[in-house]
Formats: C-alpha cells, sequence, structure tokens
C-alpha cells in the first residue's frame, strides 16, 4: 500500500465500497426472499379458506366484497386470462380440502388465485402490494450506491488540480526553468502550488545569480592568469619559475573544470549521443589529458558504444588524472570488459567513502595537488549519461578501480 498511488487507493476504496454495498444488499434481498414467498403462501391460503366457506357465495355479495377489499382482491373472468395463465403462468400454489381446490399462478408481476367449487368456480387478481419490503431495500440500495458515485467524482473532481501540479512540478524538475504553477481557490493544494510557486522563482533566482556569478569570476580571472603565466616565463630564477607556471597552470585548471561543472549541471544540458567506436572516445581522452603515454595504458576490443563521446572522454581523462596524480607508480591502467570501463592504479585503500571524494573540493590531507573536482565532474556526468560510477579495492593487487558501467 506504501507505494500505490493517492488516485488509485481512492479508486480501489471505492471499488471496493460498491462491491460491498452491492453484495450486502444482495445477500440482505436473498434472505428476505424465501420469507416473502412464504408469507405469500400462508396469505394465500388464508384467501382460499376464506372463499371456499362461503357455501352461499353468490348471493352473499354484502360480505364477499367486503372480503374482496379487505384483502385487495379483484374478481376476473377467468377466459380473459386461461390464455396467459397457460402460456406464460407459473403454478405457485396447487392445493385440494374437502371445500375444493385452490390453485395460484404467476403471470408476470400479477398474481391470481382460482377457487373451484362445487357450486362455483372463481379467478380473483391478487393487487395487494405485498413487496414494499423488496422496494425499499432496493430504494435504499441505489440511493446509497448513487451517494457513492457522487461522492467518488467530487473526490475525484478535487484532486485533478494535484494532477495538474504534479506534472508543472514534473516538467520543472525536467529543466523546464520557465514552467510557472498555477493555482486557484484557497485550499490546501492551491497552498501548496503557491508555496511550489514561490519555490520555483527562488530558484530560478538563485540559479541565475550563480551562472552570472561564475561567468563573470571565471572571465575576470582568465585574462590576470593568462597574463601572468606569460610573465612567469620571464622570471631568471628557474626554481621561482616552476612554481609560478605550476600556480598559473592549476589556476587554469580550476578555471576549465568550474566552466565544465556549470554546463553539465544545468538542467537544460542533454547528452548528444551517437555510436563511437571505443578506439574514437580514447584518442579524444588522450587529447584531453596531454600526458606522455607512458603514465597509462588501454586495454580493449574495439566495439561500438551508444554515448557522448567528449562527455565520456572527459569522465576518463579525469579519472586517468587522478590514477597518475595519486597511485604509487604513477601510472594508469584502463580495461574494458563488456559494459564496464575500470580505471586502475596501485596504491592504498581510500580512508573514507566514496561519497567523501565526490563532493566538490574534497581531499584527503595527503593529497595535495588538484582541486577535488575531478570525481565531482566524473558524477555528475555518468548521471547524465545514465551510467553507473562505483569504486572498489583489489585486496590481492593492492589495486584502486573505479568503474564506468555502461547501461
Amino acid at each position: 500500500m506504501k507505494n500505490i498511488s493517492v488516485t488509485s487507493f481512492i479508486h480501489t476504496i471505492f471499488i471496493l465500497a460498491i462491491l460491498v454495498v452491492t453484495l450486502t444488499f444482495y445477500i440482505l434481498f436473498s434472505s428476505t426472499q424465501e420469507q416473502r414467498n412464504i408469507q405469500r403462501i400462508l396469505r394465500y391460503k388464508s384467501i382460499a379458506n376464506s372463499f371456499l366457506l362461503q357455501k352461499d357465495f353468490p348471493r352473499n355479495g354484502s360480505k364477499v366484497k367486503e372480503l374482496l377489499k379487505k384483502q385487495s382482491l379483484k374478481i376476473v373472468p377467468f377466459e380473459s386470462v386461461k390464455k396467459s395463465i397457460e402460456t406464460n403462468g407459473d403454478t405457485r400454489l396447487d392445493a385440494n380440502s374437502i371445500y375444493g381446490r385452490v390453485r395460484v399462478f404467476k403471470v408476470k408481476d400479477n398474481y391470481y388465485i382460482y377457487i373451484q367449487r362445487a357450486d362455483y368456480n372463481l379467478m380473483l387478481k391478487d393487487e395487494h402490494i405485498l413487496d414494499y419490503t423488496t422496494q425499499l431495500i432496493f430504494t435504499i440500495a441505489v440511493v446509497l450506491l448513487l451517494f457513492i458515485i457522487a461522492l467518488y467524482i467530487m473526490i475525484i473532481k478535487k484532486l485533478l488540480p494535484l494532477k495538474k501540479l504534479h506534472k508543472q512540478i514534473e516538467q520543472f524538475a525536467s529543466g523546464d526553468m520557465n514552467v510557472k504553477i498555477t493555482y486557484e481557490g484557497d485550499d490546501e493544494i492551491a497552498r501548496i502550488a503557491k508555496s511550489f510557486d514561490k519555490a520555483i522563482k527562488y530558484i530560478r533566482q538563485l540559479i541565475s545569480s550563480k551562472n552570472l556569478f561564475m561567468r563573470n569570476i571565471m572571465h575576470e580571472l582568465k585574462t590576470p592568469i593568462t597574463t601572468s603565466r606569460i610573465v612567469s616565463d620571464t622570471v631568471e630564477d628557474e626554481m621561482a619559475k616552476g612554481v609560478l607556471i605550476r600556480s598559473f597552470d592549476r589556476m587554469n585548471e580550476l578555471i576549465e573544470d568550474l566552466a565544465q561543472i556549470e554546463r553539465i549541471t544545468m538542467h537544460s544540458f542533454n547528452p548528444k549521443k551517437k555510436n563511437w567506436l571505443l578506439s574514437t572516445i580514447f584518442q579524444e581522452t588522450e587529447k584531453m589529458l596531454l600526458k606522455d603515454k607512458k603514465y597509462y595504458k588501454f586495454n580493449y576490443i574495439d566495439n561500438r558504444i551508444y554515448t557522448d563521446r567528449a562527455l565520456l572522454a572527459l569522465v576518463l581523462k579525469n579519472l586517468i588524472d587522478n590514477a597518475i596524480k595519486y597511485s604509487e607508480d604513477k601510472f594508469a591502467t584502463v580495461d574494458v570488459i563488456g559494459n564496464k570501463i575500470m580505471v586502475k592504479s596501485k596504491g592504498d585503500k581510500l580512508r573514507e567513502d566514496l561519497s567523501y571524494y565526490i563532493e566538490p573540493f574534497s581531499q584527503e590531507e595527503k593529497r595535495s595537488s588538484g582541486f577535488g573536482l575531478g570525481l565531482y565532474i566524473v558524477v555528475n556526468i555518468s548521471e547524465k549519461l545514465g551510467y553507473k560510477f562505483r569504486y572498489r579495492y583489489n585486496k590481492e593487487s593492492r589495486e584502486n578501480i573505479f568503474e564506468i558501467v555502461i547501461d
């Protein structure tokens, strides 16, 4: 029941309610049906006895009229109903006594009592409404079912704005930053919609401010860093020159990483997937690495995979770069087995869980190089591509293994 939607839950409740009400009234109707039949037969026997005991029936008109009125009976010509009884009649009672014979027939919804004596025959039509209980039960059942259906329609109609709100929120979650939450009235759903609309506007403002800040700061930093990098080449002291060059290169690397993060974390960003050969992707990775091939190795069969070449190459670049930086032998191996791309490097197991390292600017104390953005970029790109990113440690080979699982 935890995973069932509110609408489905309401559907289920009302269907069960209708079934329970229908079954209850059916059982009630069925249980009273036999009692009604017994009452009817007893009544007809009493009527029959009353008429069979009337020896002077043809002459005792006033008494007969009183009896007919009391029992809601009507004398009808036998010939007028004979054909209907023979064709559609259902015999409900056939009894004999010393005074004569009584037969009761049902024709559709009408009951006829045929009384036979030695001195006269009589056909009576029963106009007494004995099924008022049935009608009452049926009426109550219909009214109750109509009430349940009306209540169901009212609740579903009340939930329609919630469905619309859910759709609009999904639009926002999928990256449509221009979605506007509409709401009417002042009930709970309208208040929730109003709160979401305020939250969306606030988030939109925050994203706009963040993007503006990121672009301005990267633009403002890029020019002085580039200028300082050029000037650093003129420094005569080789040691100081090397320190400056490394510092400016690292600052450039940070700006590039921040630009990548801004691009891939935007909701509107969508990967451009195509079928690519692994060799093409690895060539792109090598261009990004700007490292000698003696620091890494690719082991793979050149198959095609459906991916975004630039994004997957960036993922591999960051993983290989980290592997080289933090491994004992400054070497990284990339193995492709089935749908897994594994980046391996020698070293001790990570001290913290993987979740610690995928946070931006996270580093262990001994790791002084880099800015801790590599794995953060890897995780975000993997999510955009729909891939799984995992880490494990092989004790036997003392290898840290980062896996990209392509589903």
